[in-house]
């Protein structure tokens, strides 16, 4: 038999949460409680309705998730809200997060996803980090499994650097750059950034780069992965 604090004392362990961001605080570790007892436990990327669902037809004790269903504190419980709590609070389902602190930590998201990418001699940056490699954009499009948008000229890629989530910081980009890397991976690209950088951009979607961190967790363990990816169309 497992129990909820032992595992949580591991996992803080691994990603310790002062690692984590300021704007995490709160954020991160045990945000619902559920059971002591533990015999299944479940990653996932984001709380959905439908990633706990899956989680109850599994069994599942503990939901370990990347991301907090509640970025801000609430005032009321109704809507997605009220469905969500619901449903775990039924099961009494425990919700434990690891967000920034697993970006950060040693084996954590910007680490598998370097490691999916093949890249070595890694070195850490700020938010991320930067290793060698022979990929063509192309080739991380098929690593990741997503379409990728290219912002500047690139052919083949021997230095690249990660950043899993939402990394286009200047300040990063410029750290890569001195830190040798031809090219910077990351999602969420905003105009200016893309206008002012010293490197040439790779943007990815925020699930490729930050999926596979969770899926890689669970089977480190012998967990279980449940997927709920966001839905998206294309348009001609």
């Amino acid at each position: 038999m497992l129990y909820r604090d032992d595992i949580i004392r591991d996992l803080e362990i691994s990603a310790p949460p002062e690692l984590a961001e300021p704007f995490d605080q709160g954020k991160i570790g045990l945000i619902v409680e559920g059971k002591q007892e533990i015999n299944r436990i479940c990653t996932c990327l984001d709380v959905t309705v439908e990633v706990v669902r899956q989680a109850i037809s599994l069994g599942a004790d503990l939901l370990i998730a990347h991301h907090t269903p509640f970025w801000y504190p609430l005032s009321s419980i109704k809507g997605s809200d009220a469905a969500l709590l619901r449903e775990l609070l039924s099961n009494r389902i425990n919700v434990y997060v690891m967000h920034t602190n697993y970006d950060l930590a040693v084996n954590g998201v910007n680490h598998c996803l370097a490691g999916l990418l093949g890249l070595g001699s890694i070195r850490a940056l700020s938010l991320g980090v930067v290793g060698d490699c022979h990929l063509t954009p192309s080739m991380i499009a098929d690593h990741l499994g997503t379409p990728l948008r290219i912002w500047g000229t690139i052919r083949e890629i021997r230095r690249l650097a990660v950043v899993g989530g939402s990394g286009f910081d200047m300040e990063i980009i410029r750290e890569a750059a001195a830190a040798g890397a031809e090219a910077f991976l990351s999602a969420e690209l905003k105009h200016s950034v893309a206008r002012a950088s010293p490197l040439p951009l790779i943007e990815s979607t925020h699930y490729a780069l930050e999926a596979p961190a969770m899926r890689i967790l669970a089977g480190r363990y012998g967990w279980t992965y449940i997927d709920d990816p966001p839905v998206m169309s294309s348009y001609p």
